[in-house]
């Protein structure tokens, strides 16, 4: 008996988490077909020429955020618009968060590294939050943080192996695995644009203050999700090693010129003593 596909869901603790930020419904325009646009504390990209053929979502936001990334994308692309396809640099809660929801808007299709979806398949929760590791409020309270799979079903397809991402000519994923077994990172050569998921981020995530206030500054990946720090570190040293000109990342402003390169410089010195974490169950 042939199964029936199953519509779209998120977990059984999916919840929204009452966490912002200063940048909250604030876009960038990083260069003039890549718009990095806040939702709370996290970050979305449109990848796309306005007036152009076509445009890409780069993930789906926090919990809650679906008529903030539709305004965003409406007001990027025009009214009625909806992008070629979903491409997801992971399947963490902040990342998936208006998932569902776009995908009963939009009838596109989503994309992911095969390692992530177990995640997004509804087969394999992530590794819990570690509230007992080093860092400020955010990573104590990360015990609430959704960490169950969301079922996308026949809707999610594998990035294709060769590199190529779907409907982004110009682009090619790259595996940074550390913060999730399939986080990607998006990289255009020609411009040495770089969308960077949270391989490494622009603002200390573990803190409220600096969350809330986004103080910038090159940081590694949020401490209370990440459960391999050997492959965070060699993704961010796989990263830098691009010499990015600029960078959209999951978490805090985006970063170009010399800011970026310098601070990529400096986490990858110091990442031992920056990035990991002094404690915690996943050190």
């Amino acid at each position: 008996m042939k199964e029936e596909p199953r519509e779209p869901s998120y977990g059984s603790d999916y919840h929204r988490i009452p966490a912002t930020s200063i940048t909250s419904g604030t876009g960038v325009e990083v260069a003039e077909d890549l718009y990095g646009y806040t939702v709370g504390i996290v970050n979305i990209a449109l990848v796309g020429r306005p007036g152009g053929p076509g445009y890409v979502l780069v993930d789906a936001g926090m919990p809650g955020s679906v008529d903030s990334i539709v305004e965003a994308a409406e007001e990027r692309f025009g009214k009625g618009s909806r992008p070629d396809a979903i491409v997801l640099t992971h399947g963490h809660f902040d990342h998936v968060g208006a998932i569902v929801e776009l995908l009963e808007r939009w009838d596109v299709p989503v994309y992911a590294h095969p390692l992530e979806l177990p995640f997004l398949t509804g087969e394999e929760s992530y590794p819990e939050p570690d509230p007992s590791v080093e860092g400020g409020i955010l990573a104590k309270i990360s015990s609430v943080f959704p960490n169950e799979p969301i079922q996308l079903g026949s809707r999610i397809q594998a990035l294709p192996e060769d590199g190529i991402v779907p409907h982004l000519p110009g682009f090619r994923w790259i595996h940074t695995p550390g913060h999730a077994p399939g986080q990607v990172a998006l990289f255009r050569e020609a411009d040495r644009a770089l969308i960077a998921g949270d391989a490494f981020i622009t603002v200390r995530q573990d803190s409220l203050y600096k969350v809330l206030v986004q103080k910038t500054e090159v940081c590694g990946p949020p401490r209370y999700f990440t459960a391999d720090w050997k492959a965070a570190r060699e993704s961010v040293l796989r990263l830098a090693a691009l010499r990015p000109a600029m960078a959209i990342t999951g978490h805090g402003r985006p970063m170009a010129g010399e800011e970026l390169a310098e601070g990529l410089e400096r986490l990858t010195r110091t990442f031992d003593q920056t990035a990991v974490p002094d404690h915690g169950k996943y050190v």
